[in-house]
C-alpha cells in the first residue's frame, strides 16, 4: 500500500527551478509542499555537472531569492577579472543543499523525498532504494522538470567509438588528461569552451588541442550582462540596444550585424558567421585564450572514431595520434514545445525571460502567490520565452521578452517583485515615485511599444529565409 501524504504543493524535481518556485510559496504564503526528486539531494542537473564547470552568470543572481550565493564579490586575478564571482559547480549543488537543509526543511512547511521516482501517469512516486511508494493529496502539482537539461555524463557518446579509439565525458578530462597528447573537443557550446578553457589553463599547448565544431554560436559579453544595478546600469543600456538595434536595422541580416558592432552579442571568429545561439557568457581574456586554438574542424557533426580517422556529417579528418575524444555536446537546453504554465491544478514551470530559467520559476511563484487574477491573466504575465538554438531564436527571444516586460510592468505585485528580487539581473529599478525615474520607465516602455512591430517584421523575413 503506497503511503498517503498531503500538501497544497506537491514541486517534482528538486532542481535550480524548483527550488526557487518553492522559496517563493515559502516567503509569500503558509502554504505546505511536497518535494520529490530522483537525485539524493537537491540541485537537479548540478549533481552531474564536470569538476571544473561554473557558473556562466554571476552568483550574486543566481540561486533562490531568500538566500545569496556567495557574496558581493568581484574576481580579482584570472579570466574573470574584473567580474562578480562565478561559483563553481559543487558550491552550487552545497547551496542548494544548504537551502534545503537550513531553510525549506526546518521551516516545518516542506516535505523532500530524494531518491525517487515520479509517475505523471499515476501520480505516484516510488523510492528506488527502498521501493516505498508514496501517492500524494495536494491542491495543484508543479513540474519543475520541463526543460529537462541533460549533461555529457548522464548519457553515452553520441557517435561511434572504434575499438582503439578512447572517448570520454567532459567530466573525466582532468582524470585522464595527463595520460594523453592531444585532445579531441566535441561541441560547440558552453562545456566545449569550458573544457577548452581548461586545458588552456593547465599550460596545454594549443596544438594539442582540436576542436570539433559542428556551428559557431554566438554568446554574451560577462561584463554587459553583469549586475546592471551595481555597474552603472549597463543592463539596462544592453536592453536599450536591443531594441534601438531593432528600430535602426534595415532588414534581418543588418539587425545582427548592428548588435555586433555595438559589441551587444560577441563571436569567436569573425571569419565565421554564427548560425546557432548558446547562452554562454565570456570574457574578452577568455575570448582570447580561445582564439589560440587554431585546429577548428567545421565539417558538421561528429558521427564515428577511430585511432585513424574521425568522420562527421560533411566529411572526414584524420585523427591526432594518442588522442582522447572529449565528449561536450549534450544539449544543456534542449528545445520543448512552449505549453501553458498555468494550466488548471497544474504548473508547468518553463522560461520567461532568455537564459533565466531559475530566475523565471522564482517569478512563476510570486505570480502564482501575489497576482490575484484569473488562469488568463497569470499566463499573460508568464509568457514562455522558449530556449535558443538557433541564431534566429535570439530574435525570437528578445521580442518575447519585450512584450514580456510591456506586460510586468502593468502589473503592481510584479514590480513589487522585480524591485525587490535577489535574482533579477536584467531590470532596472522601476521606481515609479521618483519622479526621474518614473520618466525613464515610461520611456522605455514607449520604446519597447515601438520596437515591437519592427522585431515583428525582421522575425518574420528571418524566417522566410531560413
Amino acid at each position: 500500500m503506497a503511503e498517503i501524504l498531503e500538501a497544497d504543493y506537491l514541486v517534482v524535481g528538486a532542481g535550480g527551478m524548483g527550488m526557487a518556485f518553492a522559496d517563493e510559496i515559502l516567503t509569500h504564503s503558509d502554504k505546505t509542499i511536497i518535494m520529490v526528486d530522483k537525485n539524493f539531494r537537491p540541485g537537479g542537473h548540478w549533481n552531474y555537472v564536470y569538476p571544473f564547470c561554473r557558473l556562466h552568470q554571476t552568483s550574486t543572481c543566481y540561486g533562490v531569492n531568500s538566500t545569496e550565493l556567495g557574496g558581493d564579490r568581484r574576481d580579482e586575478f584570472g579570466l574573470n577579472k574584473g567580474c562578480y564571482e562565478l561559483a563553481s559547480g559543487s558550491e552550487v549543488v552545497a547551496y542548494f543543499d544548504n537551502v534545503m537543509r537550513r531553510r525549506f526543511i526546518p521551516s516545518g512547511r516542506v516535505k523532500f523525498l530524494p531518491m525517487c521516482e515520479y509517475d505523471k501517469v499515476t501520480g505516484k512516486a516510488r523510492n528506488t532504494v527502498s521501493g516505498e511508494e508514496y501517492q500524494f493529496k495536494t491542491s495543484k502539482v508543479v513540474d519543475s522538470t520541463y526543460l529537462n537539461v541533460t549533461v555529457p555524463s548522464q548519457r553515452p557518446p553520441t557517435f561511434d567509438v572504434a575499438e582503439g579509439a578512447k572517448a570520454i565525458a567532459v567530466n573525466d578530462l582532468p582524470r585522464v588528461a595527463p595520460y594523453h597528447d592531444n585532445f579531441v573537443i566535441v561541441g560547440s557550446g558552453k562545456t566545449g569552451m569550458d573544457a577548452v578553457l581548461f586545458l588552456l589553463s593547465n599550460d596545454i599547448d594549443p596544438d594539442r588541442i582540436t576542436w570539433i565544431m559542428p556551428a559557431d554560436a554566438w554568446m554574451f559579453d560577462r561584463f554587459t550582462v553583469d549586475p546592471g544595478r551595481k555597474f552603472s546600469d549597463p543592463v539596462t543600456q544592453y536592453a536599450i540596444g536591443i531594441l534601438e538595434c531593432a528600430l535602426e536595422a534595415e532588414n534581418y541580416r543588418d539587425f545582427y550585424n548592428r548588435l555586433d558592432n555595438r559589441e551587444l552579442i560577441k563571436q569567436l571568429d569573425p571569419a565565421h558567421k554564427p548560425t546557432r545561439w548558446r547562452c554562454a557568457t565570456f570574457t574578452e581574456l577568455e575570448l582570447e585564450q580561445l582564439r589560440r586554438v587554431k585546429n577548428i574542424v567545421r565539417m558538421g557533426y561528429l558521427e564515428a572514431v577511430s585511432p585513424q580517422e574521425m568522420v562527421m556529417s560533411k566529411g572526414s579528418h584524420p585523427t591526432p595520434a594518442n588522442a582522447v575524444f572529449v565528449d561536450c555536446a549534450a544539449d544543456g537546453l534542449p528545445k520543448v514545445a512552449d505549453t501553458k504554465v498555468f494550466d488548471g491544478n497544474t504548473i508547468t514551470l518553463q522560461t520567461v525571460r532568455m537564459c533565466q530559467q531559475v530566475y523565471s520559476a522564482g517569478f512563476i511563484g510570486n505570480v502564482e502567490c501575489n497576482v490575484e487574477a484569473d488562469e488568463d491573466r497569470k499566463n499573460e504575465l508568464c509568457h514562455p520565452v522558449p530556449l535558443p538554438y538557433l541564431e534566429i531564436d535570439y530574435l525570437r527571444c528578445a521580442l518575447q521578452n519585450s512584450k514580456n516586460m510591456a506586460v510586468w510592468l502593468t502589473e503592481p505585485a510584479v514590480v513589487k517583485w522585480i524591485n525587490e528580487a535577489r535574482t533579477d539581473l536584467f531590470s532596472p529599478l522601476l521606481d515609479f515615485e521618483d519622479p526621474e525615474v518614473a520618466k525613464n520607465i515610461q520611456a522605455m516602455g514607449e520604446l519597447i511599444q515601438q520596437a515591437i512591430p519592427k522585431m515583428e517584421a525582421l522575425l518574420e523575413e528571418g524566417m522566410r529565409g531560413e
